[in-house]
């Protein structure tokens, strides 16, 4: 890297970062990041935990209950009743869910709306289980107490002949997270690239620069600054939606996350260089900033509709053909690969097919970006056309 490039990278990568929308931008996805997963957690992880108050003679059942909730991965916490209107009071409030009190054989549960389900199986099953000890010793069976646990014991022997788990299903989320972030940051941070062409061009500042540095040094200098912006932004969020993730047990798959991670960094890099170059160039077309949309919509559109339509191939089957396809499309790889890399098993040929094919664009695309950033960068006015542009 010529100094040149350097002084022109680093100008733009501070400039940026110490930006006030850099952080605020940061900070607020992290923070959606947490309240999402916060959400998860009040709905999945609190839906069976049950505060349970005994009172009488229940009270010698806290703790079989608690055992016999732990088995079915029933959070709940039991607590001692000794005033029974105290404790319709803390039903009320929604401190307690539950109170029981009578014997095991003849149970009573107090609630302020319903009980729920899996707890009264727990309770139904506990008293049938005393019932049926009772019965055996009536019946005078020598250890009824031995024969329920050999009861107890009996399990149903299940062998699915296409298992699936839950850990399918976390791969998937992770890879379609990684697919929207590297879309977002791949279209923010190349939208920007070409809003600091069309910027230095309309400040006529372009012309004070390339008094000084060539044009490909001016031009490889802003893609390297923004990009690693971008690079700083896509690892400290995802860093931190892991971390907040694993912290909250909704995320179990550490070392997935963290080889999606490290793969999403190399392809926003891949996939930033390619659309950086066609952004730049589609920029230097245009002297103002109210007609760059209009030659940024057909790069834009290509990284749309390929992130729309993959997303939905991948979502179906990130193995199937169409997903395989999709991903080994240059244009298509550094946004599908990653998100395919987490959800399934990607052989090696692949990867390093769609890692040749995309370094091979990024070149070409490279050279017909340049070209036209070279040609059109110092033209103003009207807008500059496609072909003239390409003709120098």
């Amino acid at each position: 890297m010529t100094s040149a490039v350097r002084l022109v990278a680093q100008r733009e990568l501070v400039l940026r970062l110490r930006t006030k929308w850099f952080l605020i931008g940061t900070l607020v996805i992290v923070a959606i990041m947490a309240g999402y997963v916060l959400l998860q957690m009040s709905f999945f992880g609190g839906e069976d935990r049950s505060r349970i108050g005994f009172a009488g003679q229940a009270t010698g059942l806290s703790e079989r209950v608690a055992d016999a909730a732990a088995e079915l991965d029933i959070d709940v916490e039991t607590t001692t009743v000794v005033d029974l209107t105290a404790a319709k009071a803390d039903l009320s409030d929604g401190s307690l869910d539950a109170v029981v009190s009578g014997t095991a054989a003849e149970m009573r549960v107090l609630v302020k709306e319903e009980l729920n389900p899996r707890l009264r199986a727990v309770l139904t099953e506990l008293s049938r289980q005393e019932v049926l000890t009772a019965k055996l010793a009536q019946a005078g069976v020598p250890d009824p107490t031995a024969v329920m646990a050999e009861a107890n014991a009996a399990r149903v022997d299940v062998t699915a002949i296409d298992p699936g788990s839950a850990a399918d299903d976390q791969r998937l989320a992770i890879g379609v997270i990684m697919v929207f972030l590297l879309f977002m940051s791949i279209n923010t941070y190349g939208t920007f690239v070409a809003q600091g062409v069309v910027e230095e061009k309309s400040s006529r500042v372009v012309e004070i620069l390339l008094a000084t540095i060539r044009p490909w040094q001016l031009l490889l200098g802003k893609i390297i600054g923004i990009g690693l912006v971008g690079l700083i932004q896509l690892v400290a969020i995802a860093a931190a939606g892991i971390a907040l993730a694993l912290a909250a047990d909704v995320l179990t798959l550490s070392s997935v996350a963290v080889s999606t991670l490290v793969w999403g960094a190399i392809w926003y890099l891949l996939g930033f260089f390619l659309y950086a170059a066609l952004f730049a160039g589609s920029g230097a077309l245009v002297s103002r900033q109210e007609d760059a949309q209009s030659v940024l919509t057909p790069v834009t559109l290509v990284l749309v509709v390929g992130f729309v339509a993959g997303l939905n191939v991948m979502i179906v089957d990130a193995d199937g053909v169409a997903a395989r396809a999709m991903s080994l499309v240059p244009l298509l790889s550094p946004v599908l690969m990653p998100g395919r890399i987490a959800a399934s098993d990607v052989a090696v040929w692949e990867l390093a097919l769609a890692i040749g094919l995309t370094l091979a664009t990024i070149a070409l695309v490279t050279y017909l970006g340049g070209r036209i950033y070279h040609n059109a960068v110092l033209h103003t006015g009207s807008r500059m056309k496609l072909t003239a542009a390409l003709r120098g």
